[in-house]
């Protein structure tokens, strides 16, 4: 094990933000059992907006200690940049004095020149190092140690961040696994990802990433955490006031929890990883719709209010399969969906198709955003709450129904955006349809029955 916690255990871990960041980095080194001399090894896996900020956030806190801690990102290497991304970088950096001086100073100004002009390429590796991520180009990040070898970057590491997409956590970590069998101590883990998988046999649940790492590594689930909340990456670094939750075991959240948090930046932290992981991949499903009825209304405040109503009575009912107290999640869930929507990038890819400005054919992983990990999420919702086994009677009809049944938001984004039976018009019409519910009823349904379905999420009934 990655040190002892019996020195820590009875210790009060209180907000900390104003508490000086070396101090805090001293409890933490403690609490993990690193002696004077040998460095508290942090590294982020995956360079996404929200990995790299996570990274920027500590470098920037924590990153003067070089005696005491060291801070790496991993991505792969060898993603080129197109003509038309490093003309906006030049534009970024040339809008920057402080940028500006940083490179000149870096010797580092002269590439983008040659980029800007078509005379060199530039790969997001070797501009990440210089603070830029491609998927947020607009802001400019503190130069970061980048490794492209993910062995270097993992095998020795005592807290691993995942930044990677849901869709990517278990290829990934099937491959540290192999970098780790020598090890002694065992990791942290603090996973960043908002998705999940559907595992239809032996019985349906869900697969979050969470669970992905625990089964790709065999590091223990108390070891492995999930941070969260309603926040978009570039304004947690423009220094935007917010909060996240930080869900684990106890011994492990509390001194993370007072490590990551900064004055602009609160974390608290919760019991309750796999449904909180599972809640920040829902409000993904139905940001894409939500997009979707922005861009086919003009931005219709009615419009988009009416999709809001029945968007979140799904949410309602969903959670009232998944928890058997979905009251303390209400407050997390709506925050976090209202966050996306405003400005998320799956509400934005929900625009940019309705539009017809992306193709379905151009797949989840835009150029400049990352991965769109509503897709995946739709899917494997969709499949999970299909199934038989799940049953519940449909107030109606009087007779056994699957639970997607009574979700007809998820049923037409399904159409559209897996199988494409449908375009995107078709969730107008499913908003218009006159057989459809009034959002008040489902909620009332879910509250007055007992759906609650332990097993879709690995508990036992």
């Amino acid at each position: 094990m990655v040190g002892s916690i019996e020195s820590a255990r009875n210790k009060p871990y209180s907000n900390g933000a104003h508490n000086s960041f070396e101090q805090k980095l001293d409890e933490l080194r403690k609490f993990i059992g690193k002696f004077e001399g040998d460095l508290l090894k942090i590294v982020g896996i995956g360079a996404g907006a929200w990995g790299s900020v996570f990274a920027a956030l500590l470098q920037d806190s924590y990153g003067q200690y070089r005696d005491k801690i060291q801070i790496r990102i991993w991505r792969r290497p060898g993603k080129p940049l197109d003509k038309h991304t490093a003309e906006h970088l030049f534009e970024v950096i040339n809008s920057r004095e402080d940028v500006l001086r940083r490179l000149i100073r870096r010797c580092a100004y002269l590439k983008y020149v040659e980029a800007r002009l078509g005379d060199r390429t530039l790969y997001a590796d070797e501009i990440l190092k210089d603070g830029f991520c491609l998927n947020m180009i607009d802001t400019p990040l503190c130069p970061m140690k980048v490794v492209t070898n993910l062995q270097e970057a993992v095998w020795d590491a005592d807290i691993v961040i995942n930044g990677l997409p849901s869709t990517e956590t278990r290829e990934v970590f099937e491959e540290i696994r192999k970098y780790w069998k020598e090890r002694i101590s065992v990791p942290v883990i603090i996973s960043l990802a908002k998705g999940i998988e559907a595992e239809l046999e032996p019985s349906p649940r869900i697969i979050t990433p969470t669970q992905m790492i625990h089964r790709a590594t065999g590091v223990p689930i108390e070891n492995i955490l999930y941070l969260g909340g309603p926040n978009i990456a570039s304004e947690i670094y423009n220094k935007e006031y917010a909060n996240a939750r930080i869900c684990g075991a106890e011994k492990w959240r509390l001194p993370l929890a007072k490590f990551l948090r900064q004055p602009q930046f609160t974390v608290w932290d919760n019991s309750d990883i796999i449904t909180h992981e599972v809640m920040g991949g829902l409000k993904n499903v139905y940001a894409i719709g939500a997009g979707m009825v922005a861009a086919l209304t003009n931005e219709s405040a009615t419009g988009k209010s009416v999709y809001f109503a029945h968007c979140t009575s799904e949410m309602i009912f969903i959670t009232h399969l998944l928890t058997e107290e979905p009251e303390k999640l209400a407050g997390p869930l709506l925050a976090d969906t209202y966050v996306t929507l405003l400005k998320g990038r799956n509400s934005w890819y929900g625009q940019m198709i309705a539009k017809g400005h992306l193709s379905l054919d151009m797949g989840d992983s835009i150029s400049g955003k990352g991965t769109i990990q509503g897709v995946s999420a739709i899917k494997a919702f969709y499949d999970l709450l299909s199934q038989a086994s799940l049953n519940v009677l449909h107030p109606e009809a009087n007779k056994p129904v699957a639970p997607v049944e009574l979700c007809p938001i998820l049923k037409i984004l399904y159409k559209i955006l897996i199988t494409r039976e449908q375009g995107p018009q078709a969730i107008l019409q499913a908003l218009r349809d006159e057989n459809l519910n009034d959002p008040r009823d489902r909620i009332e349904l879910a509250q007055t029955h007992a759906f609650y379905r332990p097993s879709l999420l690995g508990h036992n009934s």
